[in-house]
């Protein structure tokens, strides 16, 4: 299951201050959600990393007094908040949030987590959010817009992407994990955009070279096949692999629409309200190797009218060993 949970705060050790009082409803209600679905695998996305990683303890034991403990973890310092000593977005002040590695006003800002209820082999996980933008083969950077100097430092992932293990019972399953750049805020360029494409273009690449493994792919792509913004080739290009299946969760109703989308209301995953709608930004692609049994978009929070939901919506695929 992949679930971008609003677990970040404005400022380092208040995720961590929150989860030991627990009494935000917010928080709660989010953490509930998770303990009622019961997942075995958990990829979090926008959690608060901490380097003695308080903050994902609390979590699990939060969840284990909900009634669903989830023993296993992984983290690793995202990329987030982390600064590049240029002024990345042009605005004429250096290390604002828009100059770090990815948007986060502080390093660990909005990172990444897995749970799991199956030992979790850390020695073995591949942290893969060091590449350079540049080194990736082919990138598609923008025309003139960085310096020489700039791309010897921006890395591809502005969050964080991982190869994970995790000892199943039937096997080791490759848990593989990211959160793409969101594809706006930024200028003509289209750094953000470009961006975006390039780390779908980098997972298109690294499960190429698993075919025939089992593994999943989960997280936010932040790019919708039909609408909003984000350039579509490359994420058709991901759905459409080979090495994965796009099972394509659905739900029914629960989140806004705007009238001139065109994608299937029933697949989107975040309400981003009336501005821009509902959108499919995150994902569960198992391995062509594995079956699914089931999926869906779970939609345990109907509406954002209260201030106790999250925008994001968990996604589920259950899977089995052919």
């Amino acid at each position: 299951m992949t679930y971008n949970a609003d677990l970040t705060r404005k400022g380092p050790g208040l995720l961590v201050r929150d989860l030991e009082r627990f009494e935000d409803a917010k928080l709660r209600g989010t953490l509930q959600a998770i303990a009622d679905l019961k997942p075995d695998v958990l990829a979090l996305q926008s959690v608060d990393y901490d380097h003695g990683l308080i903050g994902l303890s609390l979590v699990q034991a939060r969840l284990r007094e909900l009634g669903h403990e989830m023993q296993f973890s992984f983290a690793q310092p995202p990329n987030v908040g982390v600064s590049t000593g240029f002024d990345l977005d042009r605005d004429g002040r250096l290390d604002t949030a828009r100059d770090r590695q990815g948007y986060g006003l502080f390093a660990g800002q909005g990172g990444m987590a897995v749970l799991s209820v199956f030992p979790i082999d850390a020695d073995g996980a591949k942290d893969l959010s060091g590449m350079l933008w540049k080194d990736l083969p082919d990138a598609q950077l923008p025309v003139g817009y960085f310096t020489a100097e700039e791309l010897q430092v921006l890395r591809l992932q502005s969050v964080a992407a991982w190869d994970v293990p995790v000892r199943m019972p039937d096997g080791v399953m490759r848990v593989l994990v990211g959160q793409a750049s969101p594809p706006v805020f930024d200028g003509p360029e289209d750094r953000n955009g470009l961006r975006n494409a390039d780390q779908l273009r980098f997972w298109n690449g690294y499960v190429e070279g698993l075919a025939g493994q089992p593994f999943v792919l989960l997280g936010g792509l932040n790019n919708d096949p039909f609408d909003g913004e984000g350039l579509k080739p490359q994420l058709s290009k991901l759905l459409g692999n080979s090495a994965v299946q796009d099972v394509a969760p659905i739900a029914s109703g629960g989140l806004v629409e705007n009238a001139d989308h065109s994608g299937p209301a029933a697949q989107d995953t975040v309400d981003w309200g009336r501005d821009i709608g509902s959108l499919r930004v995150d994902y569960v692609l198992p391995s062509a190797s594995l079956g699914v049994a089931a999926a869906a978009v779970e939609r345990h929070q109907p509406t954002r009218q209260a201030g106790d939901v999250t925008a994001h919506k968990p996604v589920w695929v259950d899977i089995f060993w052919k």
